[in-house]
């Protein structure tokens, strides 16, 4: 499943995302030094990452498990859906439209390397 934001300015909502974070505006989201985001609640913590991609026109993220157990539907939906929750909250100035696909698609990975 990737998690598609249409904007014409994909660096600059990214940027807002994580600005929003480092203000403390968002509290349940995380990024990393290679600028990969998880969600944070003790439930998910730790359980995969969304790594973004900026495109023309278009922010995209793909989910990447860190674990070697396969991923569930019920942990695949819930980093999807409250990643575009957290977008419509904090940034949606900053896009037209968020979408997902049904399925995975080749950039997600739902199984981590052991």
């Amino acid at each position: 499943m990737a998690l598609n934001f249409d904007t014409a300015t994909p660096n600059k909502l990214l940027a807002a995302f994580k600005k929003a974070i480092d203000d403390g505006h968002v509290d349940t989201w995380s990024y990393n030094a290679a600028g990969d985001f998880t969600h944070i609640p003790p439930q998910w913590k730790g359980e995969a990452l969304m790594r973004p991609e900026v495109f023309a026109g278009r922010l995209t993220f793909s989910f990447l498990r860190k674990r070697t157990e396969k991923t569930s539907r019920e942990l695949y939906a819930v980093y999807h859906g409250r990643l575009a929750e957290s977008f419509l909250v904090h940034c949606d100035q900053l896009f037209d439209n968020v979408s997902a696909t049904a399925l995975a698609t080749n950039s997600d990975r739902l199984v981590a390397v052991a």
